[in-house]
């Protein structure tokens, strides 16, 4: 089946290209046919290969295919190359699947909207470059992928651009990546000046031969590194762009929260772990960044009465706990619960968009009410979705992921229990506000009319990612309840074990936390209730700590003040002469064009005997 690898980024590739091309020549069908079907036939292709590699595992324990070389510089050599390991097997099965299923959605949820071939044409690209990203050979392909997934997150979540405040956010996520992109190029450069090499493999390989544990050089590279992660994952101090992502429809906050851009970071920590190991301040940091990010996400969507909002704060508290459990080496446990968190979070979204698009696209939650009658559908598929949101113990697929990230905190020490500390509290913290969403919305009086119903389109996703948020967990089980461990088996040939945690104590407190945050939102807004009073507690949470009141003033401010004292300096002098200077010479050479003929004649017989008494003269 290796052979057939590059078939999986290509089919979205040219399932976008065939879009663009056709761009006012195809049909609105044809348009979802074609965005619907190349990533449905990627995830087919993926599917078959994880079969192939799970029934015959290929010696090595990874699938790979050259398809050609790039460009060679000096000892340098860089070609176009595919490798598929049991990592990026389990995120290439995620983004595929939980693509195709956000495209289906998609198809309806975006019907009668301006640009529907070219929303399609954009989310094919984004799940292209998604796929390039996770199987990529070397650092060179797997950035053009990571290049590739930010040129697309702008590209859709200023979709709607005739509103000048989605283009705003559109770049402001694209300027503020771009900040951990450059760290990640430095660390790039550094691997390929030390190391001698960019293969992904080859580099890992070479680091633990060359370095030791502390090492300055594996150090530097780690934290930039991590600066990248933080960038693309939204995780401090580089996530302020994901809230306002939300201008975006609300398919692309699904398709970025679930299964691309900001697992992203995720993937790259993993896949470059033998650096983190051989960086332990590197390592820490991950997990204090995590559990940090965590805890600022879960307050701030407390203060939040858009639904979209809310969710976007619980991705990145979730995100902060796959930091966590990274920065714990928890490895697996991270890539557990990135799974869980990619059925549950576009489970989410979908369950809200289906929701907005029967409201008018009315997001705040105080003008719902009401539609556990109205919406049956969307309201168990967003209960659904909450409960596994919340870890709800047992029956979720989130109670088993985030079981096991904070058992791998509780076994760390005592740095690990710090942060498994920090992490209770966010599961306390998450029951709260994601069941204030749900009683909220869902109950209470309705304050907006319900217009339409839902099609197949909207269904068979919720129905499926609904399924899958419940038993997708059961693929690892901690010891308490039988001690399945199917996930860590496939990740075993590349990521290190996790230390198990036999003390219950753990498991029952994190249970415990979750259910009391349950409780406290079902005691506080089980009843109709008003938006709350803009207290300064409630502000400050509600600008999520004022993080972008401080960039603006620290750092966008002094640019715009710059760019406005230095628009009238010296250099724009020389350039006003030569417009001023071309402007003059237009002047004189338009006196000559007076409209009569004897002198045009003149002129052409004055010339005509100059230029023959030249040629005599010589």
């Amino acid at each position: 089946m290796q052979h057939f690898l590059w078939l999986v980024p290509a089919l979205p590739l040219l399932g976008s290209i065939v879009l663009m091309l056709g761009t006012g020549r195809l049909s609105h069908r044809a348009e979802a046919l074609i965005g619907v079907l190349s990533v449905g036939l990627a995830a087919v292709v993926a599917f078959a290969i994880a079969g192939a590699f799970l029934l015959d595992p290929p010696a090595g324990a990874a699938y790979q295919q050259s398809l050609w070389r790039w460009f060679a510089v000096g000892h340098f050599s860089f070609g176009i190359a595919l490798r598929v390991d049991p990592l990026s097997l389990l995120m290439m099965l995620v983004t595929s699947g939980v693509g195709f299923l956000i495209h289906l959605f998609s198809t309806e949820f975006m019907e009668g909207e301006e640009g529907y071939g070219r929303f399609f044409a954009y989310l094919n690209l984004f799940v292209a470059a998604m796929l390039l990203l996770v199987m990529a050979d070397n650092f060179l392909v797997l950035y053009a992928g990571w290049e590739g997934v930010g040129l697309c997150s702008y590209l859709l979540i200023g979709f709607w651009w005739r509103d000048p405040a989605n283009g705003l956010a559109a770049r402001k996520a694209f300027i503020v990546t771009r900040v951990g992109d450059t760290a990640f190029l430095i660390g790039l450069l550094l691997i390929a000046s030390r190391l001698g090499t960019l293969n992904i493999a080859g580099a890992m390989d070479a680091a633990s031969r060359t370095w030791h544990p502390g090492s300055p050089a594996a150090t530097l590279i780690a934290f930039l590194l991590l600066g990248g992660a933080v960038g693309k994952s939204a995780q401090l101090p580089l996530q302020t762009w994901l809230p306002d992502a939300m201008a975006g429809p609300t398919p692309v906050s699904a398709l970025i929260h679930a299964a691309t851009m900001v697992t992203a970071g995720v993937y790259l920590i993993a896949r470059t772990h033998v650096l983190f190991l051989l960086a332990p301040a590197a390592e820490i940091t991950v997990g204090i960044v995590g559990a940090a990010t965590l805890l600022l996400a879960g307050f701030s969507a407390l203060a939040q009465n858009d639904i979209k909002r809310i969710l976007a704060y619980s991705t990145m508290s979730q995100i902060g706990y796959m930091f966590l459990a990274l920065g714990v080496g928890a490895w697996r446990a991270a890539m557990f619960h990135f799974m869980t968190h990619a059925f549950f979070k576009a489970l989410l979204f979908l369950s809200a968009g289906a929701v907005t698009m029967r409201l008018h696209h009315e997001q705040d939650i105080y003008r719902m009410g009401g539609l556990a009658r109205r919406l049956p559908a969307a309201f168990w598929s967003f209960l659904i979705g909450s409960a596994a949101l919340a870890a709800l113990p047992l029956i979720t697929s989130g109670f088993y992921s985030k079981e096991a990230i904070l058992s791998g905190a509780w076994a760390d020490g005592n740095g690990g229990r710090v942060l498994w500390l920090a992490g209770v509290i966010g599961a306390f913290v998450t029951g709260i506000y994601i069941f204030r969403a749900v009683f909220i919305a869902f109950f209470g009086e309705e304050h907006t009319h319900v217009s339409g119903s839902y099609g197949w389109r909207v269904i068979v996703p919720l129905v499926v990612l609904s399924v899958l948020s419940l038993v997708g967990g059961f693929i690892e089980l901690p010891p308490a309840f039988g001690h399945v461990t199917l996930l860590s088996r496939l990740l075993a040939p590349v990521l290190p074990p996790t230390r198990e945690v036999t003390d219950m104590t753990p498991l029952l407190l994190a249970s415990a936390a979750s259910i009391l945050g349950i409780a406290l939102a079902a005691v506080l807004y089980w009843r109709p209730s008003r938006p709350p009073a803009e207290t300064p507690l409630w502000r400050f949470w509600h600008a999520a700590a004022g993080f972008d009141a401080l960039y603006d003033r620290l750092l966008v401010r002094p640019v715009i003040w710059a760019a406005r004292v230095d628009r009238d300096d010296f250099i724009d002098s020389f350039y006003d002469g030569i417009a001023w200077a071309t402007q003059a010479i237009h002047r004189a050479i338009r006196r000559t064009q007076t409209g009569r003929v004897r002198l045009y004649a003149a002129s052409l017989a004055i010339g005509s005997v100059g230029l023959i008494a030249i040629a005599v003269l010589r």
